[in-house]
């Protein structure tokens, strides 16, 4: 052997994804540059207080629709509120709401809003035809297993329900709703039926039928489409509507108020202070390890 030659060059480690192992070298090995392009903490977004309290809104906002619901639901099986009464009060939401989409929605139009009415007119025509079978659904279960399953099934809905958008959507639209909120429409549905069944009469059935699935189906749609039109307008309206709903509760019980305050309070106040203080603790990691993500949609 000569003594003069130099000794034979180290091999030098190559990164490569599927190359299989490399002679000298485990197979999980790395070498210094490992770590060169770690990034810690690159998509963590650092919020600002008020504009998560402003995000909130829109939860509150909608239970102070569902609180009225059931207002509604307890004053009409209390008698307080007559057939006529309640047909007068989903003529009115019908209106109006018809009238908020045509006043925000831009992309609204004469056919699509004809196509609209000719739904609801089925829709209400098929549910005053079920009205008879609704009333003698659960004839034969107390009042007291039907409240516990109706509160278990509100529950269920604001639970499942999705507070960024609605569940109604125009035709044509690229999203389709999605399967919890889709539950959720129907917890509240199922439990509408529930509360119809212990009312009186057949046209009682059909007023607060229509009440309920009116609120519930196009509520949400009227709310996002304010929001979308006017930030500001649809602060205004969910404070409005939080004020009413909180005299209303009052008036029914006023430990339902305290409640019911301490609930609004703790979703738009503690919550989002919550979501801001345990940012802290945020601990994320990225690297070249980490798989490819895509950078556009692939529905365009």
């Amino acid at each position: 052997m000569d003594r003069n030659s130099s000794p034979p060059t180290p091999r030098r480690w190559r990164k490569v994804a599927y190359g299989g192992m490399q002679p000298g070298f485990d197979d999980n090995h790395t070498d210094e540059s490992f770590l060169e392009h770690m990034v810690m903490n690159a998509n963590v977004v650092k919020r600002d207080m008020i504009k998560v309290m402003q995000d909130s809104v829109s939860i509150s906002q909608y239970l102070c629709i569902v609180a009225l619901v059931v207002l509604v639901w307890i004053y009409t099986l209390r008698s307080t509120l007559d057939e006529n009464s309640l047909l007068l009060l989903d003529v009115s939401l019908l209106a109006s709401g018809f009238l908020i989409l045509l006043l925000t929605e831009e992309m609204l139009s004469l056919n699509l809003l004809f196509h609209y009415i000719l739904n609801i007119s089925f829709f209400m025509t098929g549910l005053y035809v079920l009205a008879p079978i609704y009333q003698t659904l659960t004839r034969s279960i107390s009042s007291d297993s039907i409240w516990a399953v109706t509160i278990s099934l509100l529950i269920l809905h604001l639970f499942l329900h999705d507070y960024s958008g609605s569940t109604i959507k125009a035709p044509g639209a690229l999203q389709n709703p999605t399967l919890t909120s889709c539950i959720s429409l129907n917890a509240s549905v199922v439990a509408s039926v529930f509360i119809a069944s212990r009312l009186p009469s057949r046209l009682h059935v059909f007023a607060i039928m229509l009440f309920s699935l009116l609120v519930f189906l196009f509520a949400p749609l009227v709310t996002y489409c304010v929001k979308k039109y006017s930030f500001r307008l649809h602060l205004l309206f969910s404070f409005t509507l939080m004020v009413a709903t909180l005299a209303f509760v009052y008036m029914l019980h006023r430990l339902l108020f305290v409640l019911f305050l301490g609930l609004l309070v703790f979703v738009n106040v503690v919550c989002p202070y919550w979501l801001i203080q345990i940012q802290e603790y945020k601990f994320e990691i990225n690297g070249p390890w980490d798989e490819a993500k895509l950078c556009f949609d692939i529905t365009d």
